[in-house]
C-alpha cells in the first residue's frame, strides 16, 4: 500500500464511523422521543436526515474517487468494497429512525396506549446491536461482528411477540386502532434496522476475513 492511499483509506475509515456515530445518535433519539412523546425531539431527527444523506453521498464519491486514482487490491479493494456497503446500510438505518420520529410525532397527538412488554426491550437490543456493529469495525473486530449477526434472530422473535400483542391489544380495544396501528410500524422499523445492523456487521466480516458470510446457516447462535 502506497503512503497516499493509506492516507486515503484512514480518511475514509473516519468518515464513516463518524456517520455511524450520528446514525447511532439518530436511531437513540427517535426512540427517546417515542417513549417521552417529545415532539421537539423528534423533529430535530428528522430535520437532521439532511446530514446523514449528505455524508452518505460524500463518503460515496470518497470512495469512488479512490478506486479511481489508486486502483487498490486485494485487502485494500475489499476495504473500499465493505465501505461502500456500510455506507449504503448506515443511511438506510437513518431513514427508518426519521419514520420512527414520524410515527413518534403522530402518537404524541393521540390517545396513550398499551405499549406490548417487549417493545423497548427490542429498541434497546437493537440499538446495542448498533453501536457494537460500529465497535467492531473501529477495532476491525471479526468476532464481535459476527456476534451481532447471530442477535437478529432474537430481534425477529422480539417483533413477532411485540406484534401479536399489538393486535390482540387492538382485538380488545378498537378504539385505539390508531395508536397501536402506529406502534407496530414503528416495531417494523426496529425490526428493519436490525436487519441493516446485520449487514453492516456482515460486511466488517468480509473487510478483515474476505468470507462472505451473508448466507451462511446460523447455528448455536450466542447471544447479546
Amino acid at each position: 500500500m502506497t503512503r497516499h492511499l493509506a492516507i486515503e483509506i484512514d480518511k475514509l475509515k473516519q468518515m464513516i464511523l463518524h456517520l455511524g456515530d450520528i446514525v447511532s445518535e439518530s436511531v437513540r433519539k427517535s426512540i427517546e422521543a417515542l417513549q417521552k412523546r417529545d415532539v421537539q425531539l423528534a423533529e430535530a431527527v428528522i430535520k437532521g436526515d439532511n446530514v446523514i444523506d449528505r455524508m452518505e453521498v460524500d463518503s460515496e464519491e470518497e470512495c469512488l474517487k479512490v478506486l479511481a486514482l489508486h486502483q487498490p487490491v486485494a485487502g485494500d479493494l475489499r476495504f473500499i468494497v465493505a465501505i461502500l456497503k456500510i455506507n449504503s446500510d448506515l443511511e438506510r438505518i437513518g431513514d427508518f429512525a426519521v419514520h420512527i420520529a414520524e410515527k413518534a410525532i403522530q402518537l404524541s397527538r393521540q390517545k396513550a396506549v398499551t405499549v406490548p412488554d417487549d417493545f423497548f426491550v427490542m429498541a434497546e437490543k437493537t440499538q446495542i446491536m448498533l453501536k457494537k456493529s460500529i465497535e467492531a469495525l473501529i477495532n476491525l473486530d471479526a468476532e464481535l461482528a459476527r456476534s451481532i449477526s447471530f442477535s437478529d434472530d432474537e430481534i425477529d422473535d422480539l417483533n413477532k411477540k411485540v406484534s401479536d400483542q399489538a393486535k390482540a391489544e387492538i382485538r380488545a380495544h378498537p378504539e385505539n386502532l390508531d395508536g397501536l396501528s402506529n406502534l407496530l410500524s414503528v416495531s417494523r422499523c426496529i425490526e428493519r434496522i436490525a436487519d441493516h445492523v446485520t449487514n453492516v456487521a456482515e460486511d466488517v466480516v468480509y473487510m478483515i476475513e474476505g468470507e462472505i458470510v451473508r448466507h451462511k446457516a446460523r447455528d448455536n447462535k450466542p447471544r447479546l
